[in-house]
C-alpha cells in the first residue's frame, strides 16, 4: 500500500471505524484474478517480508493471482459487530505488518471454532495462515483463515490469538 493509503486509513481509524467502508460493507466475490494453479504451501513460520513483496509486486501491476500468506502482527482495530454475507458470518479486523502498513483479515466466524465476536482487541498479537487476494489499493486482504478447505483454495488457515489458536 502506498504511504498516503495508509495515512487516509490511520485517519479513518482514528475518526471512528464507521469512517472505512470495507469494514462497514460485505464482503466481496473477487474476480479477474489470473487463472493459476492455487498454491499448495505456505511458509510455516511468519514471513511479512514475502507478504509485503506480493502486495508490492501487485501495486507493480505483477498478474493478481490469490497467494498463500503466512503473517503477523498486531491488531489494529476491528469491527465490533460481524457481518452476514453470501458465504456466511463474517468478523473483520486491521492488523499491522509494518510500520504505517496495515491489512484487512477476513474471519468466517460460521467455518471457524472460536467464541462470540469479537475475539481479537486492540493491541493483540496475531499470527494468521490464510489466503492474500488483491483486487485494487483498497480492496485487499486477507481471508480463508479457517481450517476448511475448497475447489480453489488447499491450504488451510488460521488465526492464532496471543498464543490462542483458531482455526
Amino acid at each position: 500500500m502506498s504511504r498516503f493509503t495508509n495515512r487516509t486509513r490511520l485517519l479513518a481509524l482514528c475518526l471512528g471505524l464507521a469512517a472505512i467502508p470495507s469494514l462497514n460493507t460485505p464482503a466481496q466475490a473477487r474476480h479477474r484474478h489470473t487463472q493459476a494453479a492455487p498454491p499448495t504451501t505456505v511458509s510455516a513460520v511468519c514471513d511479512n517480508k514475502d507478504f509485503l513483496a506480493k502486495q508490492q509486486a501487485f501495486e507493480n501491476g505483477a498478474p493478481r493471482t490469490d497467494a498463500a500468506v503466512h503473517i503477523c502482527g498486531t491488531v489494529l482495530a476491528f469491527a465490533k459487530d460481524a457481518k452476514k454475507t453470501r458465504s456466511g458470518l463474517h468478523g473483520y479486523f486491521y492488523v499491522t505488518v509494518a510500520p504505517n502498513i496495515s491489512i484487512r483479515i477476513v474471519t468466517n466466524l460460521d467455518e471457524m471454532h472460536t467464541p462470540a465476536w469479537p475475539w481479537v482487541a486492540k493491541g493483540d498479537q496475531v499470527d494468521i495462515v490464510g489466503r492474500y487476494y488483491y483486487d485494487s489499493p483498497r480492496q485487499q486482504g486477507v481471508d480463508w483463515t479457517h481450517r476448511g478447505t475448497g475447489r480453489s483454495w488447499s491450504i488451510p488457515g488460521y488465526v492464532t490469538v496471543n498464543g490462542t489458536r483458531y482455526d
